[in-house]
């Protein structure tokens, strides 16, 4: 029989699956003796969208298992038992409330729609009685630290970059402390396997520039070995525009997406690598990097449910058009042209795609088939291990013009080729996949 324990509170994991830097499990610890924890894999993200992609493919499926697997390790050391369910939260949750009298629930503050949607429905299922804590947690720059209402962010990012470089600070990271382990709680729930979720298991692609595994310790490792083993850091704004190979970029944003790693963390190891070796504008590019990501956080909670409009937040018409042809030779790398379809092969057997490849694939379809841009994102939300919802929306809506690029330019895919693939390296790796 388990007994019930009383005024225990319970973390709701979604995309902060990691205990270091995590101002949620923080709270959480600061404020209760008893903590459990959650995660549910809820089977709405591996439906079929109204786009006709599945919401999450298996690279980011099994990628998001071997970080559920990490977290449970790493909350195991802080006395936190992780209960992970093949469940929708309303479902889950209810039960872990009834069972274990919760009377908290900590939880990272979401507002895209889908995530507001499912936590209604799990307000809706619990007992009124539950106290709902909720907090950002995944920005860089905290929005109380930003001196601007959501209202007031601006159209252009520079104004942005600019305002938040001069007059915000980065807070540091938050450091947790290990509870007392709680007795009698009896977890049969296990961590699920690709098969689980309806995926084959598959092996990583041999030319993959995303060979990594999911997880906080990873995410970690590959933070020390990009800035202090091989100090590749310095060298990132030069590099970033590579196209094959795991060091051209950091890789971070996978490990980002899910909350394996804070902003914060990278943002101040960027910090310590430039007081202990050097600083340039390669470590200024990161940080960069982190902003922008933070940036395209803030135009959505600006502009709400209009980044998923045809329109974007521009409300700009276009002549778009649906073409299941054109969309499917997009999707299996059979377009006419040789760079875009290496790039989209490199995403169907991989799940990464490199920065420059996903913006010309992304101009590719909007602006030379003219294809509706949600549709090219519903399949990047498919397909990308390190998917996050505002940045692939902000990312798309900027491509389609719809978005925060004022200039609304359209890329041509055969002079980047020649720029960044000038040997054919990349393209002859990729366009032999179709061979096979």
């Amino acid at each position: 029989m388990q007994k019930k324990q009383n005024n225990t509170a319970l973390v709701w994991f979604r995309n902060d699956l990691r205990v270091q830097d995590n101002i949620v499990l923080n709270e959480a610890i600061k404020e209760n003796k008893n903590i459990m924890a959650c995660y549910c894999f809820d089977p709405r993200h591996y439906e079929i969208s109204t786009f006709g992609f599945k919401k999450t493919e298996m690279f980011r499926a099994q990628f998001l298992i071997e970080t559920v697997q990490d977290l449970k390790t790493n909350l195991n050391k802080w006395n936190i038992e992780l209960f992970v369910f093949n469940e929708k939260p309303e479902i889950a949750i209810k039960q872990l409330t009834k069972t274990y009298s919760i009377s908290s629930i900590y939880l990272q503050k979401e507002w895209t729609s889908e995530e507001q949607a499912v936590l209604q429905k799990v307000k809706s299922s619990v007992s009124t009685n539950v106290n709902y804590i909720e907090l950002y947690n995944q920005f860089l720059y905290h929005p109380n630290d930003i001196n601007m209402r959501f209202d007031e962010i601006p159209q252009v990012f520079t104004d942005f970059r600019k305002k938040v470089e001069k007059e915000s600070n980065v807070q540091q990271s938050v450091i947790n402390n290990p509870l007392e382990k709680i007795e009698n709680v009896i977890n049969n729930t296990k961590i699920l396997s690709l098969e689980d979720l309806g995926f084959e298991n598959f092996k990583t692609h041999v030319n993959s520039a995303f060979p990594f595994k999911g997880g906080e310790t990873n995410a970690l490792s590959r933070l020390n070995q990009y800035f202090f083993e091989t100090k590749k850091l310095g060298f990132y704004k030069k590099s970033r525009n590579g196209l094959v190979g795991k060091d051209y970029s950091s890789k971070f944003s996978s490990w980002i997406a899910n909350g394996s790693i804070s902003a914060r963390t990278i943002y101040w190891k960027v910090k310590q690598f430039e007081e202990d070796h050097f600083k340039n504008e390669s470590t200024y590019w990161l940080i960069f990097e982190l902003i922008w990501r933070d940036y395209f956080k803030y135009i959505s909670l600006k502009h709400q449910k209009n980044i998923f409009k045809i329109g974007g937040i521009l409300h700009k018409e276009y002549d778009w058009k649906i073409d299941d042809k054109d969309i499917q030779k997009w999707t299996n790398g059979e377009t006419k042209s040789a760079f875009v379809n290496a790039n989209m092969i490199e995403l169907k057997k991989t799940g990464w795609m490199s920065n420059r490849g996903r913006q010309n694939v992304a101009s590719y379809f909007a602006k030379d088939l003219l294809l509706d841009w949600r549709i090219g994102a519903a399949y990047f939300e498919a397909m990308l291990i390190d998917y996050d919802v505002h940045s692939n929306y902000g990312n798309w809506m900027y491509v389609a013009g719809v978005g925060n690029d004022t200039r609304d330019r359209k890329f041509n895919v055969d002079l980047q080729a020649e720029r960044y693939d000038a040997n054919g390296t990349f393209q002859n790796m990729w366009l032999q996949e179709t061979l096979f």
